[in-house]
């Protein structure tokens, strides 16, 4: 190639070759630019829900979400300025998430319903809870999935949909618990013997609390007993031992004053008719 051919060439395609690689330097520029916006923001964002308390793991798809918007709208302009017809690529990657959106739905569900748990937190890890239809103490939530794991070592895995489409019972949030005890006594027995047992028995213990003050009342006159309700207030971690220690402690003092806890039966009687008189 001589040079007038090189020179004729230069003069024909050198006018579009310096606007293409303008256009292309200018396109790179604004995605630099724009991934730095990005990461500063998303950076701001995760220095504030930190500060604020919110959940490692919502903070984490909450930046990440942050940061993947920002640059994308940079980005798809920036593909345009480099002369890409971005109709075809929004339209494409519109009918990929349509597609996928439709393929997991169930998945989805469970992770509205995991951003819903972390972020207003009916329950913390380490609570025990009813959720779900299963009973347990929280391991962990997750954005699909909340573990629990049963008084007998049993680890449960429940999808969040699950957990948020019924109530939440949470046995720990709360600092004191009450305990309500039924005891039943015999028709025959002294009712208030057993009262002052009761309440000798829930002055006596210390995990007991005074204010507010336990309840000790007849609740009903049932078919077979006497029915007397108890019901002391306790430190959420003091529950259950207190519970079990007193409702054993009630049967050993009312067996030893003669206080009969009855069980129920049901009398049958045969009425047998009388043979005519001939």
């Amino acid at each position: 190639m001589d040079s007038k051919a090189l020179q004729e060439m230069i003069e024909q395609y050198g006018p579009d070759a310096a606007a293409i690689g303008l256009r292309a330097a200018s396109s790179l520029t604004m995605l630099l630019v724009g991934y730095w916006v990005a990461k500063f923001v998303s950076g701001v964002v995760r220095k504030a829900m930190a500060k604020r308390g919110i959940d490692a793991t919502l903070t984490n798809f909450i930046v990440k979400l942050v940061f993947c918007v920002l640059f994308a709208l940079v980005a798809i302009p920036a593909l345009g300025h480099a002369g890409i017809q971005t109709a075809s690529v929004i339209a494409a990657l519109g009918a990929a998430g349509l597609a996928v959106g439709l393929a997991l739905q169930g998945s989805l569900a469970n992770f509205a319903a995991g951003v819903l748990l972390i972020a207003f937190r009916p329950c913390r890890v380490g609570d025990w809870v009813d959720a779900g239809g299963c009973s347990g103490t929280v391991e962990s939530v997750s954005l699909f999935s909340t573990i629990l794991l049963t008084g007998d070592y049993k680890r449960i895995v429940i999808p969040n949909s699950q957990v948020m489409s019924d109530a939440i019972t949470n046995y720990s949030v709360m600092p004191r618990r009450r305990i309500d005890l039924i005891v039943g006594i015999s028709y025959d027995a002294d009712m208030r013997v057993a009262k002052d047992i009761l309440k000798k028995l829930v002055d006596a213990d210390e995990r007991i609390l005074k204010d507010p003050a336990p309840t000790i009342a007849v609740s009903e006159l049932g078919d077979s007993s006497v029915n007397l309700i108890c019901r002391p207030w306790v430190a959420t971690g003091d529950y259950w031992p207190t519970r079990w220690k007193l409702t054993e402690d009630i049967k050993t003092e009312f067996d030893a004053a003669g206080v009969g806890i009855p069980y129920p039966q049901m009398d049958v009687h045969f009425h047998r008719e009388e043979a005519e008189q001939q």
